[in-house]
């Protein structure tokens, strides 16, 4: 016979508490919001999209749906959490009127919430979230449908949906802008990589400051980089590989090679290798459209890590990429390093899906156009929290962490001397952390 030891002590559930409530971490985000002066902005934003004075503001209704998704919900039948606690969020609008006022934010309302956001963002900064260095990176990302939603289209990938690009800052983690596009959208579309461009550059609180753009091979267009020049914005941009390019790699002189940094530029980077190859390759830089001047071409090469697939250019077991930049400095390891620094934007593109832009709400495509705006609010909530209000380990941790550790903590409302208080657990173990975040959140109370 085995005998039964239970893991766990027996435990009794009753339905007598009071005063209990969940999420008291989110109260964080809207509190965040409202200092922040974004609530507010959005306010304004949406004004002229209602007639009538009564019922819910639906500035402050977007303010709302911004913090359920900074907090993991995904559906619009998700801001029920913040309503189902009037004692913690305040009057939440219902559904129908969530649906409502994101039907109501129309192409002026877009401009006018994009508008409020820098606004919002001009504060954060001015609060501490300046990082005094700014890398914009633009990338495009595939989101699935799966069903006949409006502009949904087959995808490169050979799935169903859409195509949207994205902007966001590096040093910070802000998302500056998005497009939705339809699934079948081009990856190099040089007008979407402009226009999302131009929106990211209206985000950014600063003046005369060098800002450098950042993409994939895909923003290599005559059109993309022609106005960057125009908006005095460096770039350092992806080549195709072709195989005339690889061709010249391949009788590169080994002494040519200098050794490559890591990404953050702390130490050598173990077999891999940068060269500059402009003079080389002077044929890409012609033809009947010449680019601008002062184009250089910059190779990297190194080992594949174990398991990796090769292809035809990947020559003398090296794997290769090539970029381009109008960047001066002679350091040709510290621009392959920020070249590099690109991939982090995969990060932020995982964090984005993982706040709410996996699941497009509606049929609609201006309802999931304006849905893609509060996804980059709830992303920006997210980044400002981080860098404002949180520090040690969870100043840099994925949104899944914040919402585990932070967000979803339990509380007890009580009235004592007038005052409400929400009481936290003793045992919880970032109970330290989270008051704290609410303490800093008076500074910027005074800050802003």
């Amino acid at each position: 016979m085995v005998k039964r030891n239970r893991r766990r002590s027996r435990l009794k559930i009753t339905g007598d508490g009071s005063g209990i409530v969940n999420h008291v971490g989110a109260r964080l985000l809207a509190d965040l919001a409202d200092e922040l002066g974004l609530t507010s902005g959005l306010s304004v934003a949406m004004a002229p999209t209602k007639q009538r004075r009564r019922g819910h503001d639906r500035g402050g209704v977007l303010a709302d749906v911004a913090v359920m998704l900074a907090d993991g919900g995904d559906t619009i039948s998700d801001v029920a959490v913040l309503r189902d606690q009037p004692d913690l969020f305040g009057e939440v609008a219902s559904h129908p009127t969530v649906w409502r006022t994101l039907e109501a934010v129309d192409t002026a309302a877009l401009q006018r919430i994009k508008a409020a956001r820098a606004q919002a963002r001009s504060r954060a900064w001015a609060a501490g979230a300046d990082p005094g260095f700014y890398v914009i990176d633009i990338d495009a990302t595939l989101v699935g449908a799966h069903s006949d939603k409006e502009h949904a289209a087959p995808t490169y990938k050979r799935g169903f949906g859409f195509h949207p690009l994205l902007a966001y800052l590096d040093a910070t983690g802000e998302a500056l802008a998005g497009m939705m596009r339809p699934g079948n959208a081009g990856s190099g579309t040089a007008a979407d990589h402009v226009a999302v461009l131009d929106d990211a550059l209206a985000q950014l609180p600063i003046e005369n400051s060098e800002v450098i753009v950042r993409a994939d091979s895909a923003g290599w267009s005559h059109g993309f980089v022609e106005h960057c020049r125009a908006r005095q914005v460096s770039f350092v941009i992806g080549h195709r590989l072709t195989v005339d390019i690889a061709k010249v790699l391949v009788d590169v002189p080994k002494r040519a090679w200098l050794p490559a940094i890591s990404a953050d530029g702390s130490q050598w980077r173990d077999q891999g290798e940068v060269v500059e190859i402009t003079h080389l390759v002077s044929d890409v830089f012609d033809g009947t459209r010449p680019w601008p001047s002062g184009l250089r071409m910059i190779a990297r090469r190194e080992l594949p890590h174990p398991g990796a697939q090769l292809t035809f250019t990947d020559v003398d077991g090296h794997r290769y990429q090539v970029f381009v930049t109008d960047l001066d400095d002679p350091d040709i390891a510290y621009l392959e390093a920020l070249y590099r620094g690109r991939g982090r934007a995969e990060r932020q593109i995982c964090d984005t899906k993982a706040t709410g832009l996996t699941n497009l709400p509606s049929h609609s495509f201006a309802i999931n156009t304006a849905w893609l705006q509060l996804v980059l609010v709830a992303h920006d909530l997210l980044a400002w929290t981080r860098l404002l209000v949180l520090d040690n380990n969870l100043a840099s941790a994925e949104p899944k962490r914040l919402r585990y550790c932070l967000f979803h903590t339990a509380g007890q409302i009580a009235t004592t001397g007038r005052q409400r208080f929400c009481r936290l657990s003793n045992d919880w173990p970032w109970t330290r952390e989270l008051l704290d975040a609410f303490a800093r959140l008076d500074t910027i109370h005074l800050q802003v």
